[in-house]
């Protein structure tokens, strides 16, 4: 059987790009972009400038510069994404161990007893595992952590709300999913939306934290999970087709449906700024293909913008 993913150097990268059809004016650009940038992950971003899914060759004119902003565009939009998803997961933390702390106590022998949780058997095994994993986080990171560390050696014992900065947001969703009824309630009251949704908000988050943690595509990405149709998707007049709305479900325009109820106006409006200033950068670069062909891939309706007004 042929070997056809041997090592291949930069020059035969190139070529690949250009049997391909792109257009690699530039050699030494290119390959100090390849060195540095990995041909991989420049290649990831191939498939807007695709001629059709059948047809895999580029539209005629596109250039290696033309992909590479899109992923320059890719990166900076997943640093904004990143920087406001880091706010949302310490507000998170922050307002799960405040009520915690509040009703069972501040040390992890109060905090961590299983009937403080959901009491249901069906929930008894995770609020074990759970519990051990949290119990787990307290030993491994206990003396790893300036915060932690200090309250073990002069306190011997963790506050949760010293607890939850060395904890995952995977772990913290998972934390509010096994908490009494009333405890997931008084949470996201703080947000005033429902505990259900929340629920459902949380995983999302901690999956689009993960993925732009380890830096990867992000534009076009799409989550299992969908959310349920919201204000926004009926104010802006989403477009349907067999009754279900083309952008706002499952897409990095429904991670803006959910961020938009978790930050402040002032947090959303710069966040909007932000992204708007990387679309505008990136159209400017665009030669080939439309900016509403990227916007079409993030899920984004051209008035994508308007969410930010809406109460």
């Amino acid at each position: 059987m042929r070997d056809n993913k041997r090592f291949k150097n930069l020059d035969e990268q190139i070529e690949i790009f250009r049997y391909k059809g792109l257009v690699v004016e530039n050699e030494e650009f290119a390959r100090n972009v390849l060195l540095k940038e990995n041909y991989f992950f420049i290649n990831g971003y191939r498939h807007l400038f695709m001629k059709s899914c059948d047809n895999k060759r580029y539209i005629e004119g596109t250039t290696f510069e033309e992909q590479y902003s899109l992923f320059l565009f890719d990166r900076s939009f997943r640093n904004i994404i990143f920087k406001y998803l880091l706010v949302i997961e310490n507000n998170t933390k922050s307002i799960i161990s405040y009520q915690l702390s509040k009703k069972y106590g501040y040390k992890e022998s109060d905090y961590l007893k299983a009937k403080n949780f959901d009491t249901s058997p069906d929930k008894s095994r995770q609020v074990n595992d759970l519990i051990s994993k949290m119990k787990r986080q307290v030993r491994v990171n206990g003396s790893q952590h300036s915060a932690t560390r200090h309250y073990i050696t002069n306190y011997g014992y963790i506050p949760l709300w010293v607890l939850v900065k060395v904890l995952s947001f995977g772990i913290i969703s998972e934390l509010y999913s096994i908490l009494k009824k009333e405890d997931r309630e008084a949470i996201c009251d703080v947000y005033g939306i429902d505990s259900r949704t929340y629920s459902n908000y949380l995983p999302i988050l901690a999956n689009y934290r993960n993925l732009c943690a380890h830096e990867d595509i992000l534009f076009c990405n799409r989550t299992q999970k969908i959310i349920d149709d919201t204000i926004y998707h009926h104010i802006l007049n989403i477009e349907k087709t067999n009754d279900e709305y083309i952008y706002g479900k499952n897409d990095l325009f429904a991670l803006l449906i959910i961020v938009k109820q978790l930050l402040s106006y002032t947090e959303i409006k710069n966040m909007s700024l932000e992204i708007q200033h990387v679309l505008d950068n990136l159209e400017l670069n665009l030669k080939t293909i439309p900016i509403t062909k990227v916007l079409n891939e993030m899920g984004f309706p051209e008035n994508w913008k308007d969410i930010v007004e809406i109460n």
